[in-house]
């Protein structure tokens, strides 16, 4: 098989990730929620029948605390989370509006299980980076990046990429995110808005009121974040000589000009064709051109599920992508697993694209954007170089991190007794009106 990579990854997967079930979106069709975590099992399935789990240390991962999840979010928010279920919930009428909990972000049973398991991933994910144990941490269940400090959004309610990101800054003085999901990384964009220390670059549809509708190209950032934000809107239709035409002198330009001394890569598969909510034509193999650009950067990476509504070619896409970051070559040829009918009629792991979606994203549109990201980029005064000083306890012990195959869950993490500097983090403070006010920027 492949050359053998010298890079030591690492892959989180909680056997019982894939068994929760946001519900039914529509009681009259019973038309299921498009948010389906048994796609998680699928691509693990796959994960293990390629044999690619031999070039990995495999984790069950730690599952995160309230406390752990309280870095970012409202511990109104998040004891609300541990306390809604489906059968009291007529109990909290009024919390579920303001946090916006109910129709897209639904009560579940085992909600608060399920952001525990794929939080408490990404977590330690980041600290396994930070102790430099591993050089690429993967956690497919994670990557909910639309979470905001006080609510859920677009089907994510912690906002794992942000709480794994205030771990890497314990010891980066500057962090690169980097979002090839198919919708805006708003909650992540939102949390950094105004700190130079995280780069946020998202790579999106916009446009036609598309979900969320923000990532438009003049939000970059404010107070000592301004130039700090980099969003890349982009049409429908996009295949995947277009977006490698866009990402990849993106990103060159940012490690050129931020240096990053860590990478979080959110690898949302609803850009690719045929997905259930998107509209891009992406092939696993150009999703995977990304991830592939990404690793060759050589710097520390922590990579991230994200969305997808296709559940087969989520699975082919995110298992290619585990391949791609293993430097291990596999068939096309799918091997047999216990979900092999999903992949009819060609059980391949790169079907040929077949769409009726007309590429709307003409060269100039493109090479227009690419020129204004550089632009904004020249504005940075070179890397900022931030001194860290005392750097505060990791979040979680690394002793008692148990081995993927031990069924003991980890103990407690002990208090993070950390400081967060005023500005880490944009909270998306309410007006008056209650409405969350974005920094105006003219």
């Amino acid at each position: 098989m492949g050359s053998h990579s010298n890079k030591v990854v690492a892959y989180f997967y909680d056997s019982d990730v894939g068994n929760f079930h946001y519900g039914y979106f529509n009681l009259l069709t019973g038309a299921g929620h498009p948010m389906k975590p048994h796609r998680l099992s699928v691509t693990h399935s796959l994960v293990l029948n390629y044999g690619l789990y031999k070039k990995m240390q495999l984790y069950r991962p730690y599952r995160a605390s309230v406390h752990d999840m309280c870095r970012f979010h409202s511990e109104e928010y998040i004891e609300f989370l541990q306390r809604v279920t489906p059968q009291n919930i007529q109990g909290f009428t009024k919390s579920l509006s303001s946090f916006n909990v109910g129709d897209d972000c639904p009560v579940f049973d085992g909600l608060f299980d399920f952001c525990s398991m794929y939080t408490g991933a990404s977590l330690e994910g980041a600290v396994k980076l930070n102790n430099k144990c591993v050089d690429i941490a993967i956690n497919w269940s994670g990557g909910l990046h639309h979470a905001k400090k006080t609510e859920a959004s677009g089907f994510c309610y912690v906002n794992d990429i942000v709480i794994a990101i205030l771990e890497l800054l314990k010891y980066h003085p500057r962090v690169l995110y980097i979002d090839i999901d198919i919708h805006h990384g708003d909650g992540v964009q939102e949390a950094f808005y105004l700190t130079d220390r995280v780069m946020t670059v998202s790579f999106h549809k916009y446009g036609n009121f598309f979900f969320p509708g923000t990532g438009d190209m003049y939000e970059v950032g404010a107070e000592s974040g301004r130039y700090y934000s980099l969003n890349v809107p982009l049409k429908e239709g996009i295949d995947d000589s277009n977006y490698a035409q866009v990402f990849k002198p993106v990103i060159q330009g940012v490690m050129e000009f931020y240096r990053p001394t860590a990478i979080v890569l959110q690898c949302g598969a609803d850009s690719l064709a045929n997905d259930r909510l998107g509209c891009f034509t992406l092939s696993t193999k150009g999703h995977g051109e990304c991830v592939k650009f990404v690793k060759e950067l050589n710097v520390p990476l922590l990579v991230l599920g994200g969305g997808g509504y296709t559940v087969r070619n989520v699975a082919r896409c995110w298992t290619y992508e585990t391949s791609l970051l293993t430097d291990e070559s596999i068939s096309n040829e799918l091997p047999y697993t216990e979900y092999f009918e999903y992949f009819a009629p060609d059980f391949t792991l790169h079907p040929e694209v077949v769409t009726r979606q007309e590429n709307v994203n003409t060269k100039q549109y493109l090479d227009l954007i690419v020129k204004h990201v550089l632009e904004n980029l020249k504005m940075l005064d070179n890397a900022p170089s931030v001194e860290m000083h005392d750097v505060p306890p990791d979040a979680l012990s690394l002793d008692v991190v148990e081995e993927y195959n031990d069924n003991e869950r980890i103990h407690q993490s002990e208090e993070d007794k950390r400081v967060e500097p005023a500005n880490e983090f944009y909270d998306g403070d309410k007006d008056q009106d209650g409405d969350t006010e974005m920094p105006e920027d003219t």
